[in-house]
Formats: C-alpha cells, structure tokens, sequence
C-alpha cells in the first residue's frame, strides 16, 4: 500500500494572471480531513481550458493555482469523514471540488450548474502534481479493466455523454452531424456508433489527419468543409432532409451557422465547444423559422460518470487513438506546446512515472 512519505511535492503553478506565468513548484502535499480525499496522480489529460488559462484567456481561474482537471490515480490518505474509498484505491475524481450545498441545483445533483461551485484546476489546485486533493463524493473507482490512462480521459468523456445522453439524447435512427474532430468530436463520435447511428463528421483542411481516425473510429462521411459542400454532402446522405441532430464540437460560430440549414425542421442543434467571444452573430432566423431547438451543455455532472466508465470498461472508447502523446511532470512545458502546436490529439502528463503501478 502506497504511504505519503514526504511532505512536499512537485506542482504546475500558474503564479499570477496573464500569459504564462507558469513553473514547476515544490509546494506542500494538501493536508487531508474530513471528506476529502488526497489521490497520488498517475495522468492528467491537458485540456483547451489549460491551454486558455496558461495564455491568460480563461476568466474563471484563479492564481496562484495549480492547473489539471481530466484525471486518474489512486487514494493514498483519506479524511475521518470518508467511508466509501480506502488508500489503494485505483480511482478518477469529477471536477467538482466544493458547492454551495443548498440551492436547487445542489439538491439535484446538478453541481455544474451551482454558482458557488469550486472547480478543480480552475479555483481549487489541480492535478498537474504528484498529488491531488478532491472530494469522496466526486470519486469514482475504476473498473478493473480500465486502464489509469484510459481514465484520464473519464472528464472530457463525461461532458460528451452529458451532451448526448441528458441534454440531446439519439438513437440509432438519428442521422448526426458532430462538427469538430478534436478530443471531443471524436469522444462523442464513439458514443454516437456505440449506440450505432449514422454520423458526419466535419473539420477544415488542418484537420485531414483528424478526420482520418474519425474515419477509423467508424464515422460514416467525413468532410473537409474547405474542400467539400457540406450542404451538398449532408442533403445527398438525407434524401434531402437534413440530420436530425448537430453535435458541435468547434465553437466556431461560422461553422454553426454553416450548420443550422442542414438540420431537419423541427430538430436539435446542441452546443458542446465554446465560443471564444460571449456575443455571437447567430443564424437566429434559421433556428425560428425552423424550429430548431438549440441547446447549451456545460461540463458535466454526477450523472455522467457512471455512464462515462461504462463506456469505458467495455471498450467503446479506443484509448490509443485518443492519446497520442505522454510527458512526464518535469516536461510540462513541452506537452503544453505540443497541445498549442495542433498537431497532437490528447496529450497527458504523468505525475509519478515510476510508480510500478502506472505502467499501463
């Protein structure tokens, strides 16, 4: 069984705002009580809201923070007020680090939607560390068969099936267009042909190598909008009606209004990615004229997660397509650019690449 041996550790922290401002620090190893949960990390994914927050972008973080949010590893200490996870645990943990208890979204288990919410990585420290501290209600332990690098991909993951499964539920009779062959495209694109539904998968010309493994991940058409006619493409495959449902992936604001005259009347646009500006020229008059029910997502919360490693466990996710690149915590800096650069799908960092328990 792992034990706390020393009192200090490794951390990514970002000092103050603005751009970069970023080091590897030896900070103290948080002090566990009550519910509270300390986790040795074996991956932590590197999101587009780190990317946001290293340039200074991202609003909501504050400083000095340890950045890491999409996250595996075991329980090494826990709190007196803990009764469901024991060190040695091999577990993921959700964002959620503290909320307010009490408002109506509290009471229904809709975390992500509290105002006093504390998030991981954005307000409390995160998982770019050799250790983490977070909440026994957040906690979920890992089936055997997932791998710590596979769970690493359990957050990203569940903001997908919060989007598919509670906010824009399919079936396999749907016809989908996902926009955006990123980490989260091509999450949701698994989800879609697990259940088994014809899905398009759409990008630009930057995106050829993308939409090749969405190609090997079973989408159906790709399209490279720079080179194709979407339109064209998306009325051929629909006899001319249209997808029943748009996942977008890109939160670029041209490609949404490229999309919204492809849905068929009366069907469903959900909005995944986010937009880099609040204020937006949207194609409203598609949506009335339409009746186009467009629907926001944001994050995830305690639902997701069960969904999420199910997945998982029985292999719809294929977890060496998703990951292309692995860094140890002292090149944190070279992942974050190899993640800025493009060129990457999901790049993680491990914590504690000698502990003989993360070989996987």
């Amino acid at each position: 069984m792992d034990a706390v041996k020393t009192k200090t550790m490794k951390a990514v922290v970002k000092s103050e705002p603005g751009y970069d401002h970023m080091s590897l620090k030896n900070v103290p190893i948080p002090e566990v009580t009550g519910n509270h949960v300390l986790m040795k990390v074996a991956y932590t994914g590197i999101c587009g809201t780190d990317v946001h927050t290293f340039k200074g972008e991202y609003a909501n973080a504050v400083t000095p923070l340890t950045l890491g949010h999409e996250f595996s590893g075991k329980v090494v200490a826990v709190g007196d007020q803990v009764t469901k996870v024991r060190p040695g645990d091999r577990v993921t943990s959700e964002t959620t680090f503290s909320t307010c208890g009490h408002c109506v979204y509290c009471k229904a288990g809709e975390y992500n939607l509290c105002e006093e919410r504390v998030g991981i990585g954005t307000k409390a420290n995160g998982s770019m560390a050799n250790y983490v501290l977070t909440r026994e209600e957040s906690v979920h332990t890992l089936p055997d068969n997932v791998s710590y690098k596979m769970a690493a991909l359990s957050e990203p993951l569940a903001c997908c099936v919060h989007a598919m499964y509670q906010k824009t539920p399919f079936t396999l009779h749907d016809k989908l267009l996902i926009m955006g062959p990123g980490p989260m495209g091509l999450l949701s694109l698994q989800i879609a042909k697990e259940i088994g539904a014809f899905t398009i998968v759409s990008g630009i010309t930057k995106d050829t190598e993308r939409l090749q493994i969405a190609k090997e991940l079973g989408a159906d058409i790709v399209v490279d909008t720079q080179k194709e006619d979407l339109a064209k493409v998306i009325m051929d495959a629909t006899d001319g009606v249209g997808v029943t449902k748009v996942y977008d992936c890109s939160g670029a604001i041209s490609a949404v209004n490229s999309a919204l005259p492809l849905i068929r009347k009366g069907g469903t646009f959900q909005q995944v990615g986010l937009f880099a500006k609040p204020l937006n020229a949207l194609d409203e008059r598609t949506i009335i004229q339409h009746e186009i029910n467009y629907i926001g997502s944001r994050s995830q919360n305690p639902y997701d997660w069960p969904i999420a490693l199910h997945l998982e466990s029985k292999g719809a996710i294929d977890q060496d397509k998703m990951i292309t690149k692995v860094f140890d915590l002292d090149h944190w800096r070279d992942a974050l650019e190899a993640m800025m650069a493009g060129q990457e799908l999901k790049v993680m960092i491990a914590s504690n690449p000698d502990d003989p328990d993360f070989q996987n």
